[in-house]
């Protein structure tokens, strides 16, 4: 099937020319890694690895040597938006996400999300270079299975087991007096039982009131609905109007605690720091004597 350079930007129609020219359908990733190697001095051991998902840029940092890191997603240059440490995420240097810039970082491995772009997916790998997409994992299982996944591809497979080892036994080892918990999202929405964050709740014993009042994957909740209908615990990453409306704070019979957004979302190493949380907000309620 032919490549469509009337579908790309102008950039990279004059960059995937210039390839093709030089070395045909295919060569010119090729092409560019050998002139990176020569000019690095010696020849790469480990698979060299650009990410475009800020949820695969943490996994990598865990997993990869630092050296095999061309690039990070931009996600991970604003702390806001990232699981990773600054400090750490100053580290690396980081790509638009771009095909032109893709294409120049000349990587062994380009790790990205499902829903990268058909078109650019396509022509990528029409000039050589290997696509690995991931889902966003929906448990824990989920998440160690990626990181093994990641650690056979940048190959490193002992860190990564001992990573999805680590997430696998974060849960507590008996099962905590159930307390009903809202997470009460961005945007004011919970996130649903088939995520991430649903299962850890139900690991530490939050047992979902969202799901008793019947709400859904992404549902939005009213301050009003949950001024009339409030958990036992109200969990708030969110800064709306609502979200911090000071009447949440005279709930006689509901404890509030606010939890970063950058932990619900990614798997790896933020399911540590997730259950690390859940576990302070768990003891100060047995401390504070507000237990269900």
């Amino acid at each position: 099937m032919p490549l469509k350079l009337s579908a790309l930007s102008a950039g990279t129609t004059r960059m995937i020319a210039a390839c093709l020219a030089l070395a045909g359908l295919g060569g010119c990733a090729q092409e560019n890694r050998r002139a990176a190697d020569s000019a690095g001095g010696i020849a790469a051991e480990k698979p060299r690895i650009v990410s475009l998902n800020p949820c695969i840029d943490a996994l990598l940092v865990d997993i990869a040597e630092p050296e095999q890191v061309i690039a990070l997603s931009h996600y991970s240059r604003d702390p806001s938006s990232s699981s990773i440490p600054r400090e750490i995420a100053a580290g690396y240097d980081f790509t638009g996400g771009t095909a032109e810039e893709v294409l120049s970082l000349s990587p062994d491995i380009v790790l990205a999300s499902t829903f990268m772009p058909a078109a650019k997916r396509g022509a990528l790998e029409r000039l050589g270079l290997r696509i690995e997409t991931f889902d966003s994992p929906s448990s824990v299982a989920e998440s160690a299975a990626q990181i093994e996944r990641i650690g056979a591809l940048t190959g490193n497979t002992q860190p990564a087991r001992q990573l999805a080892l680590q997430i696998t036994r974060a849960a507590p080892l008996q099962t905590p007096e159930p307390i009903t918990a809202l997470l009460w999202q961005p945007g004011q929405i919970v996130p649903g039982e088939a995520t991430l964050v649903g299962e850890m709740m139900r690991r530490n014993g939050l047992v979902s009131h969202a799901q008793a009042l019947g709400l859904e994957q992404a549902d939005h909740v009213s301050l009003e609905r949950l001024l009339a209908e409030p958990p036992e615990l109200l969990l708030v990453a969110g800064s709306s109007t609502g979200q911090q409306h000071p009447l949440l704070q005279h709930l006689d019979d509901t404890r509030v605690e606010p939890i970063e957004t950058r932990l619900l979302y990614c798997g790896g190493r933020t399911v540590l720091s997730l259950q690390e949380r859940l576990d302070t907000i768990r003891g100060d309620i047995e401390r504070s004597g507000e237990g269900p």
